[in-house]
C-alpha cells in the first residue's frame, strides 16, 4: 500500500535488500554489486523507477555504465521477482512480495507519482476463466489503475 509520512524507509530498503540476498542464495544465483546496487536505487523510492534515470545515478559510481548493463540487471531482478515492471510508465518498483508466485496490480498515483502494489487472487481467477471462457491464452497481464493516493488526497 502507500506509505504514511511514519514509514520508516531505512527498515523498508535494508529488509528488502536481505530478502533478496537470501533469495539469491535460495536460487542459487550472484546478486553482483552492480545487481544490488541497482536493486537498491529502485527501493530507495516508493515511486517507479526507469532504466535511463537509475543509468544516470549509475554513472556517478560507475562511469563504463552502459544502457545494456543496466538492462541485464533489471531482467535478472525481473526474472528473480525482486521488482516488477510498471507498464504505462516503463519503470520499475520493488516487489511487496518477492517469495510469492503472484500477480500484481499497482495503484498509481497522478500526484505524486507514487506506486503501490496490491495482489487479488479474486482478480487473477476473474481473468483466468474469462480467458478460459474465450478460449483466450494469457501470456502477460498488466494492471495498473491511476488515481490519487491518500497522502495527495490529504493535500
Amino acid at each position: 500500500m502507500f506509505q504514511s509520512k511514519k514509514h520508516n524507509h531505512g527498515h523498508c530498503i535494508k529488509s528488502a535488500m536481505k530478502i533478496a540476498i537470501d533469495l539469491c542464495a535460495e536460487r542459487g544465483v550472484r546478486l553482483t554489486a552492480l545487481r544490488s546496487l541497482v536493486l537498491e536505487l529502485i527501493l530507495q523510492s516508493h515511486q517507479p523507477v526507469g532504466a535511463y534515470e537509475l543509468l544516470d545515478i549509475l554513472k556517478n559510481e560507475r562511469r563504463n555504465a552502459q544502457p545494456p548493463t543496466v538492462y541485464r540487471a533489471l531482467n535478472f531482478l525481473l526474472d528473480l521477482g525482486l521488482i516488477h515492471r510498471i507498464e504505462s510508465l516503463n519503470a520499475y518498483v520493488g516487489c511487496d512480495a518477492p517469495h510469492t508466485n503472484h500477480y500484481a496490480q499497482f495503484l498509481i498515483c497522478n500526484g505524486c507519482g507514487a506506486a503501490a502494489e496490491i495482489s487479488d487472487v479474486r482478480l487473477d481467477k476473474a481473468i483466468n476463466a474469462l480467458a478460459k471462457d474465450a478460449k483466450f491464452t494469457v501470456n502477460h497481464r498488466s494492471i495498473e489503475v491511476e488515481g490519487q493516493c491518500p497522502n495527495c488526497q490529504a493535500s
